[in-house]
């Protein structure tokens, strides 16, 4: 099961937004940019671009990307891009869970307990 609809950053504005106004984390494989929304829940957006490869791959990554944040206890009333480096197409998924752990900490949006359960 992916991420429902009410969950994903869908137009161009939205992603505008965070990126225009937004924070900013980044570590090898990932950038993780934030805003606060006035939302009770959180909102993702995935950024793959054709750098990483075909588009089999830059799915590939989007899943995982979908899959880690899917089970992360994330506090709510935030928009979140995900966009991923280059390296991040050859990077096992249990790497990339810990580089979005990393990166969620680092902002500080994961609980406490989370980060030490994922190994970041």
């Amino acid at each position: 099961m992916g991420i429902p609809r009410e969950l994903r950053l869908r137009h161009r504005k939205d992603f505008d937004a965070v990126f225009r106004t937004g924070s900013r984390w980044n570590n090898d494989l990932l950038v993780l940019r934030s805003l606060a929304n006035s939302l009770q829940h959180n909102r993702y957006g995935f950024v793959t671009s054709k750098r990483l490869g075909g588009a089999v791959v830059r799915n590939r990554v989007r899943r995982r990307l979908r899959e880690v944040v899917r089970v992360l206890p994330v506090q709510p009333g935030w928009d979140l891009v995900l966009s991923a480096k280059t390296a991040a197409a050859r990077a096992p998924f249990s790497e990339l869970r810990r580089a979005v752990v990393n990166l969620l900490s680092r902002a500080g949006l994961l609980a406490r307990d989370a980060t030490e359960a994922n190994g970041a």
